[in-house]
């Protein structure tokens, strides 16, 4: 599953695209942001609350160290309650990840996937080797019923054991990370998870489709 697009509803879309330009090294034409495949498109808010959105993107993991290093000299990161600033998952996941906070509050994610491609860059880190937007956060009111409803539109399934509160339905290349509504966000535990105004465009399995939540103001479409 790949996320093509994001509109990202943002309180000053000029702030926010020098962000991802200046701080992250990616390209920007007027207000989309490409990363690899993916483009996110900055909307204004109009009014929409606009922290606790939460993205990640995929580094070839092989490169994690780089990139981390990277990212320390341009932003401080995120820490969990008892310290931590790396993440490593094992089983399903294969991963090792490291946060930090983006304007509006934005919850952003550096994580290298171990079952991806290697890249054939070396030395030094660029924006440029980001591969593409790998996760958009859902909050939903009932995280059961919500994936039943994405397997069957567009056929996807979780990443690893789904439980009451999250699941993270895709595979490596694009997640839609549904988690409940009133679960604090990973690591810092600190913001509730928001989505209001994001539509999410995917390459899915099944075709044309598309899932809204009304409630928690976000869409899901296939082409």
């Amino acid at each position: 599953m790949r996320i093509q697009n994001l509109t990202l509803p943002v309180s000053d879309p000029d702030s926010v695209a020098r962000y991802f330009r200046d701080a992250l090294q990616l390209p920007v034409h007027e207000y989309q942001v490409v990363i690899g495949w993916s483009t996110i498109t900055l909307a204004p808010s109009d009014g929409r609350p606009v922290g606790g959105v939460h993205l990640a993107f995929n580094v070839p993991d092989h490169r994690f160290v780089e990139a981390t290093a990277w990212l320390r000299a341009r932003t401080p990161l995120q820490r969990s309650p008892d310290g931590k600033d790396y993440f490593a998952l094992e089983s399903s996941w294969q991963s090792q990840s490291v946060y930090f906070t983006g304007p509006d509050g934005l919850i952003l994610e550096l994580i290298g996937r171990r079952r991806l491609p290697a890249s054939s860059r070396v030395g030094a880190f660029d924006g440029s080797e980001l591969t593409c937007l790998s996760e958009v956060g859902l909050p939903v009111a009932d995280v059961p019923a919500t994936q039943r409803v994405l397997s069957e539109r567009f056929g996807l399934q979780p990443l690893s054991e789904p439980s009451q509160v999250f699941a993270p339905m895709g595979d490596d290349e694009g997640l839609l990370i549904l988690v409940d509504a009133t679960r604090h966000w990973f690591p810092e535990q600190v913001d509730l998870p928001n989505a209001q105004g994001l539509v999410v465009e995917i390459e899915a399995p099944s075709g044309a489709a598309e899932v809204a939540d009304a409630g928690q103001g976000w869409s899901v479409r296939s082409r």
